[in-house]
């Protein structure tokens, strides 16, 4: 197995657990704050993320992660074409779009052309009458062009004819099946209990309909939880047994598919992959039908608790760009891992680098990392660590950070730092990047905007010896053999006050108010070697 390379995932505050009960805790409460994060847990898998997958609010200072933000639709557009479709179409059209050939070769009539091979609509008999519109004229014609019976046409021909109208099994194909079916069921669940009228409808089964679990159980048990009424003998529901009803045999006989087989070559069959797009199963190249695609979305994000935009794509299908995106990677700090002493030396850029030995953790014996906490904001951030002594699970790992609280300085511009006189900076940052040797309490190293800390690991052996006593016995798991280090940050900060409008500060002091954030992050070291 491949040694591991380090990592950094951050929390999102939305998996927080909550109590229901009189002791409810909401998430950023003290009980969350002290209760540990297990990495090892099955809900750990859906509350991590890396820093570029995280956004961040600015009304209530939260990350936010893909899985609580609320999404809204700025547009439709097709992937192929990047035509964009208007969200009046698609009730008409679906969630798919075909294009036909500018052109009208004969007659005035319409082709689907593909440029890459050289396909046309001519070769299965289909012709369009304007070349908008092609969803809808495609579902209403069939393979050679003849008109195909719609569920709509289907209810016309009936009423004209006055009952002696009778379906043509041959002609039914799956979403006239469909529409028969469903009408045939409404039926009948509306005969069975005609005082339900919320059953006489599949649409009113809905769940966003307040009663729909209600409904829904009643289906499956036979009990009405709606009404407290005592109910009749149950009436069975019979299945249908005319093409009327939505019933279709299947043709087994296969004489006129083995006789097409005979004269016609192999690569006139269809394979598995187009055989898998298509609505009906077929067999032969001439039986398939284009496929519209299906439209792609651009979509909007806003934060759930305060309906703040978080991110803004623009609008135009070929911009790529954003106007509003607040990642998080711009309002807290980025935390890096490395070894602290790396026994790989310099490769060159033409050589392929070998697996790094440091990245096996040997059993027992101490490491050093060196934690790289830089500030992206422009102001000075104070930064306190919490890491529990040991690492949860049943191989118990030793973890000591050697400086909790620091402070990083501002993310100010590399010029006006070379050029600024600050002298106090100057002499801490000599002092504590002078030896750069690991000790309690001092930074090992400190930049611009940016702090080095040690970490020191003592990795558990991963003997099972030891885990007998607990009636643990079993073999090693998945992934267990992974050292993952839970670590609560606390950020502290000031910025300028958003004062009211109209509203002026007489001090400086007064214009500044101080704001902090604290998230759980899990820092992946490696791989304990189980030698």
């Amino acid at each position: 197995m491949a040694p591991l390379t380090p990592y950094t995932y951050i929390r999102c505050p939305c998996s927080e657990t909550r109590d229901n009960g009189d002791g409810s805790s909401t998430p950023g409460s003290p009980e969350d704050d002290e209760r540990t994060f297990d990495p090892r847990a099955p809900r750990a898998n859906f509350s991590l993320f890396p820093l570029e997958h995280l956004m961040y609010c600015e009304d209530c200072h939260q990350i936010r992660c893909p899985r609580c933000v609320n999404e809204e639709i700025v547009t439709y557009y097709c992937p192929n074409c990047l035509f964009e479709v208007p969200s009046s179409n698609l009730k008409s059209e679906g969630n798919s779009l075909l294009t036909a050939d500018g052109s009208a070769p004969q007659g005035g009539s319409y082709v689907l052309t593909c440029s890459y091979c050289a396909w046309s609509s001519t070769e299965i008999g289909i012709k369009f009458d304007r070349p908008n519109g092609i969803h809808g004229q495609l579902a209403k014609l069939q393979n050679g062009g003849q008109p195909k019976l719609t569920p709509k046409e289907h209810k016309e021909r009936k009423k004209e004819s006055g009952g002696d109208y009778q379906l043509d099994p041959e002609k039914m194909d799956a979403d006239l099946q469909f529409a028969q079916l469903k009408s045939f069921y409404q039926n009948q669940m509306a005969n069975a209990n005609p005082s339900a009228g919320g059953l006489s409808s599949l649409g009113d089964l809905g769940l966003n309909s307040p009663g729909s679990l209600s409904r829904i159980m009643s289906l499956y048990t036979g009990n009405n939880f709606g009404h407290k009424q005592a109910r009749g003998k149950v009436q069975i529901m019979r299945e249908a047994v005319s093409p009327e009803e939505g019933l279709k045999t299947t043709d087994l006989d296969e004489a006129e598919a083995i006789a097409k087989l005979r004269h016609t070559h192999i690569d006139d069959t269809t394979t598995l992959a187009q055989n898998l797009q298509q609505q009906d199963p077929v067999r032969f190249r001439d039986q398939l039908r284009p496929i519209p695609y299906l439209l792609r979305t651009k979509r909007s994000k806003r934060c759930p608790l305060c309906r703040h935009i978080i991110s803004k794509p623009e609008a135009k299908i070929s911009n790529t760009r954003f106007r509003i995106r607040l990642v998080a990677g711009s309002y807290i700090p980025t935390i890096t891992i490395r070894p602290l002493n790396s026994e790989v030396q310099n490769i060159p850029s033409t050589a392929r680098p070998p697996i790094p030995q440091e990245l096996w953790l040997t059993p027992l014996k101490p490491v050093q990392y060196l934690l790289t906490f830089k500030n992206p904001i422009f102001e000075t951030v104070k930064v306190s660590l919490a890491t529990p002594s040991s690492t949860p699970g049943r191989f118990a790992s030793t973890v000591t950070v050697l400086c909790p609280q620091f402070e990083i300085d501002a993310n100010t511009d590399m010029w006006d730092d070379a050029l600024k006189d600050d002298s106090e900076k100057e002499r801490r940052r000599g002092e504590e990047g002078g030896m750069q040797q690991a000790e309690v309490g001092k930074i090992y190293e400190r930049g611009r905007n940016w702090v080095s800390i040690v970490l020191e690991v003592v990795p558990a052996s991963l003997s099972l010896e030891q885990e007998q006593g607990d009636g643990d016995n079993g073999a090693l798991r998945e992934d267990e053999d992974v050292l993952e280090i839970p670590m609560f940050v606390r950020i502290e900060w000031e910025t300028e006050a958003q004062g009211e409008v109209g509203t002026t500060a007489s001090k400086d002091k007064e214009t500044r108010e101080k704001r902090e954030l604290a998230y759980w992050c899990v820092l992946g070291v490696g791989r304990i070697n189980q030698d």
